[in-house]
């Protein structure tokens, strides 16, 4: 079970453990995941947002259609606050920075995505460096946008894999952890009930 950090009648807050899916994939072998563990305690539970299966960190589901369909169009709009904690490759230089790629599906690698000028969808990505480290650069993370694996290929876009990223990293990255060293730390959003600001957080276990 993902350790629940809060809960009420309209949603729930966890912290995922890293390779966990948030939702079933296909397969038999696929169908253990973050939205049929909270279940087993909130039978209602829906899912709102989605982490990687490699990612850890913060997610709230709804329990009702209303709650749902609330927090749903929040995120969608962009009115939530999301930040996370990587460590990258190499020594990443600069302090702060932004990288807005567009992202689109790499249809014959799937799931992996890949920078498209053409055919992409919008992506932003704003980063912090907060120090450096003996594995690389530990850094905050905000997504802008929320596209399918953003912070992973763009922090790859400018040269410093994620560690451990088993997807985008070169072997010498992935070698020296091994789980990918990205985490959902904080989350803050509006009550769908209530309209209270709300926000979590999730220590960084790395």
């Amino acid at each position: 079970m993902p350790e629940i950090l809060y809960a009420d009648d309209q949603l729930v807050v966890v912290n995922k453990p890293a390779d966990l899916l948030s939702v079933p994939g296909r397969g038999e072998d696929k169908q253990d995941c973050v939205w049929r563990r909270v279940q087993q305690t909130y039978p209602t539970a829906r899912i709102v947002h989605r982490l990687d299966y490699a990612t850890s960190g913060l997610m709230v589901l709804a329990l009702n259609a209303d709650s749902h369909r609330y927090l749903s169009n929040e995120f969608q709009q962009r009115r939530t606050e999301k930040s996370y904690q990587a460590v990258v490759f190499g020594d990443l230089e600069g302090e702060t920075g932004e990288v807005k790629e567009p992202l689109r599906c790499d249809w014959e690698n799937r799931p992996l995505q890949i920078v498209d000028y053409e055919h992409g969808k919008q992506a932003h990505t704003t980063w912090k460096k907060l120090q450096k480290e003996a594995k690389g650069t530990r850094v905050q993370l905000h997504p802008v946008t929320g596209r399918s694996h953003q912070l992973r290929v763009h922090m790859q876009f400018l040269g410093h894999p994620i560690v451990g990223d088993r997807f985008y990293a070169p072997e010498a990255a992935q070698a020296l952890s091994p789980r990918l060293l990205l985490h959902a730390e904080n989350l803050g959003f509006s009550h769908p009930q209530t309209g209270d600001w709300m926000e979590f957080h999730a220590p960084v276990p790395f």
